[in-house]
């Protein structure tokens, strides 16, 4: 397999990279604000020059070590990750969604603007920026213009003269992530791609087909059960130091050991039920108890219920204000939650393992992510700590999807298909056109799928009869690769 070009702009540990790298691409230049993730990021992609520091001061440097290494030639692929705290559901204080200036406070949500640039310098043959589903709607004040805009909007009209835009929205448990993770993908096609026209003409998008999805084919995503019994690793318990970790795996199956209280919580809520220490009528000293969602202390003995409860001011007790989906244990019959930065919280969202008494390790943590089982950290833990590696690890795209993506990327390049790109009429890609469509019609401003004639509500695809001999046996190979749910 020849290896194409690429460039990767807020990289991370380069874990996502690591699949559009098996899939065929190879990294010249990689960027990182953090120059401890890029560290990282580099252990796994040793050819990659590094670039360190913010975008928004060092893409001009992207390009000299991308041009000092390749000359005039254009990079097949520029990948792009940009921050997503401040599109982030997760995240308190941002504002209305629809508040441009509360959007634009948060300098982050701009980084789109850098994507822009640096693609336009390197006209790569496909860019892919990857976001949480608000990257598609959420509003910012335009550079230029000063009005209302989503992100992803802004890089879409940005890059409409010389590339056709493909947006989806997905949960990646439907190709195969062993997690419910939604995601938005942008995924650019210079326009002068010949691989470009026959993908149209067949009525497909630059996007994998889902495997593990009951609306395409016969697959099913993979449950946590099933996804934890395949890792194999020892059990733990945050009883003691001695039983939360195994020695074996250097630090990296290992969790937090809490204080008696916060241990007889967590184990008040029953083995594999999906359940919540909100929901605990226990108490400590005298078991079950009957009491309501609201009480705080327990109708026998007045101790405080192993509920998530916290002394105020004043010397009383009352609930820890929060998500209901905090200090919860995991589904065992579903992909596992939302694997996030703050999965080492046991007041996060869904960080309890359902069956032990504990939270996920990073390494489990890791493989949920789908990072490969010989993923290089180095010292990483060791120097950083294992709050600076969850959040790498929770940041991550899951190179399992990447390396499915980038096998149909590469596929259009060398136009051979290898996997079964999606249906252009795939919900995941409908979807994602309507919320940016949503978007712009709030912006007052021009629907983006008026920019590209197989988006539009109205457009018409080619009939059959225009289909060339070649692409009619291209569509015969594709429609094969679809029946075969490629792995």
């Amino acid at each position: 397999m020849s290896r194409l070009r690429a460039v990767s702009l807020f990289s991370n540990c380069g874990a996502g990279d690591v699949g559009y790298r098996e899939a065929g691409f190879r990294f010249d230049v990689m960027a990182e604000l953090d120059p401890r993730r890029l560290e990282v990021c580099l252990l796994n992609h040793p050819g990659a020059l590094g670039v360190p520091g913010d975008l928004r001061r060092t893409w001009q440097k992207v390009i000299r070590r991308y041009r000092e290494r390749a000359g005039k030639a254009r990079p097949a692929l520029l990948c792009a990750c940009p921050p997503c705290q401040g599109m982030s559901s997760a995240r308190s204080g941002k504002g209305s969604h629809d508040d441009a200036d509360a959007g634009s406070k948060d300098e982050r949500n701009l980084l789109v603007t850098i994507v822009a640039k640096v693609a336009l310098r390197l006209m790569p043959s496909l860019i892919v920026v990857e976001n949480v589903p608000a990257f598609l709607t959420r509003k910012v004040r335009h550079p230029k213009d000063e009005k209302p805009v989503s992100a992803a909007n802004y890089l879409i009209t940005s890059l409409a003269k010389d590339y056709v835009a493909f947006p989806m929205v997905a949960d990646l448990c439907d190709f195969g992530v062993p997690q419910s993770r939604n995601r938005a993908f942008l995924t650019f096609v210079r326009k002068d791609l010949p691989g470009l026209k026959e993908l149209l003409r067949l009525g497909r998008v630059p996007f994998p087909r889902a495997t593990h999805a009951v609306d395409v084919g016969t697959g099913r995503p993979i449950t946590l059960a099933e996804a934890l019994v395949s890792f194999g690793l020892p059990s733990l318990d945050a009883a003691a130091s001695e039983s939360a970790v195994a020695a074996e795996y250097s630090g990296f199956h290992s969790v937090p050991v809490w204080d008696e209280r916060t241990y007889a919580m967590v184990a008040a809520i029953p083995s594999a039920s999906g359940r919540s220490a909100w929901e605990n009528d226990a108490c400590r000293h005298c078991g079950p108890v009957e009491a309501s969602p609201e009480s705080v202390l327990c109708p026998i003995c007045s101790s405080p219920l192993l509920r998530p409860i916290v002394k105020d001011a004043g010397g009383g007790y009352r609930l820890v204000k929060g998500f209901k989906s905090s200090y919860r244990r995991m589904r065992v019959d579903k992909p596992a939650a939302t694997v996030t930065t703050a999965s080492g919280h046991l007041g996060s969202d869904n960080t309890i393992h359902p069956t032990q008494n504990r939270l996920l390790s990073p390494l489990e943590c890791s493989l949920l992510q789908t990072f490969p089982a010989d993923f290089k950290w180095g010292d990483a833990l060791k120097r950083l700590g294992h709050t600076n590696v969850r959040e790498m690890i929770g940041e991550a795209v899951p190179p399992a999807f990447t390396r499915m993506h980038g096998q149909v990327l590469y596929g259009i390049l060398k136009r051979e298909w290898g996997r079964a790109p999606m249906a252009m009429s795939d919900e995941r890609c409908v979807k994602a056109w309507a919320k940016l469509a949503d978007a712009a019609k709030k912006d007052g401003r021009a629907d983006p799928r008026d920019y590209f004639e197989h988006a539009k509500p109205s457009g018409r695809q080619a009939s059959p009869a225009h289909v060339s001999k070649r692409s009619s046996t291209g569509r015969l190979a594709l429609e094969n690769k679809v029946s075969q749910s490629t792995p």
